[in-house]
């Protein structure tokens, strides 16, 4: 694999239509927004996306979802016991040494070396951090978005012995229309202690590309969530002169109408700055 020798900046934009993108379990799973009105999809909703697509890409997760996962592990713990070396590593209790850990666990798992990971479990002696080279904000809207909510029933009662009617109330959450911008970056010295390669950055771009493909659940009807541009700067420096705040106030989105219902009724513009031009996508 070759070494990443330029940090890299990336920004997509993408539209939500009649769908929950990210519910609040805190809330009745409603859609998250943010005391102005604004939609948001957390960080952690993002990463989990992601990681979800590196694994159909076949990349080695460490993070998986239960109904996804592909090695047969219940948990984080059989997981990492599952690796032969680390487990033996690990095995040597007070007198393991953390760096061959780290380094152990970031060729092994994709989303270990990109996002980083916590490896603290009951009953073992070794509990080590590692930051990822891979940040990612929580995309907010341009727009405030609006809710609707609806009033939905099941047909049939769950248990035999139930004695509520059938037709139990419920309810479901979604928004008519929102156009969220995910912004995030890949540091070069991070990466280099992770092991985050080049190879590693196009399979992370190809993952922004495709992030809501094998997505769709009753919440996300398929369609319903869809990639609508991605932005990737890759700079030739470590530490480029401009910087990744000036990079994303670049990016220009205007309402031509006062209720946006389509990417169609947004202006999208970029400032031309002194640094590499972005790749773009257009993706829609």
């Amino acid at each position: 694999m070759s070494s990443l020798t330029g940090k890299i900046d990336f920004a997509v934009i993408v539209s939500a239509t009649n769908a929950n993108p990210n519910g609040d379990p805190l809330n009745g799973n409603r859609p998250r927004e943010n005391y102005d009105g604004y939609g948001e999809i957390s960080d952690v909703c993002i990463k989990r996306k992601i990681r979800n697509r590196f694994q159909d890409m076949g990349h080695k997760i460490f993070v998986q979802s239960d109904d996804r996962s592909d090695d047969g592990y219940k948990s984080l713990k059989d997981r990492a016991e599952g690796c032969k070396e680390l487990n033996t590593e690990i095995g040597k209790g007070k007198k393991a040494n953390r760096d061959v850990c780290s380094e152990i666990a970031c060729r092994e798992w994709l989303d270990v070396r990109a996002f980083g990971q916590v490896f603290a479990f009951k009953g073992v002696d070794v509990s080590l951090g590692i930051r990822g080279p891979v940040s990612i904000h929580q995309a907010v809207s341009i727009s405030p978005v609006d809710i609707i909510s609806m009033q939905i029933t099941k047909s049939v009662n769950s248990e035999s012995k139930d004695s509520r009617a059938s037709d139990t109330m419920g309810t479901k959450h979604r928004i008519e229309f929102g156009l969220y911008l995910i912004k995030g970056s890949v540091s070069v010295q991070l990466a280099e202690k992770t092991g985050f390669s080049q190879e590693d950055a196009e399979a992370l771009k190809e993952a922004l590309k495709t992030l809501f493909e094998n997505d769709a659940s009753a919440a996300r009807p398929e369609g319903s969530m869809e990639v609508c541009r991605v932005y990737w700067w890759q700079h030739k420096e470590k530490t480029p002169a401009v910087s990744t705040a000036k990079i994303f106030r670049s990016i220009h989105i205007q309402e031509n109408i006062e209720r946006p219902k389509s990417l169609q009724d947004y202006t999208i513009t970029l400032d031309s700055l002194d640094c590499v031009a972005p790749e773009v996508f257009e993706l829609v």
